[in-house]
């Protein structure tokens, strides 16, 4: 899938199944090479709990327009945002 939660580290899995409610979600949708979270920057080493509410915030929301505009949003601000690599 284009848009989608980011795969989290097995590691991680049983720790955030535990604290955060409805983190479950997360796995019940195909995996995706951006999303909400990668849009609004929190990528690479920045706060797990921001990525994983963005997350869920995809799967609550999820539309066909909301996969369009994150497609658009992750191509113009990876061609202008400072920390895109």
């Amino acid at each position: 899938s284009i848009v989608g939660p980011r795969p989290e580290r097995p590691e991680l899995i049983e720790k955030f199944r535990e604290s955060v409610p409805k983190y479950m979600l997360r796995h019940k949708i195909k995996a995706g090479i951006t999303g909400l979270a990668q849009i609004n920057g929190w990528r690479g080493n920045t706060s797990l709990e921001e990525r994983i509410k963005c997350d869920l915030e995809y799967i609550e929301k999820w539309s066909l327009w909301l996969d369009l505009k994150v497609m658009w949003l992750t191509i113009w601000k990876g061609l202008i945002n400072k920390n895109a690599y």
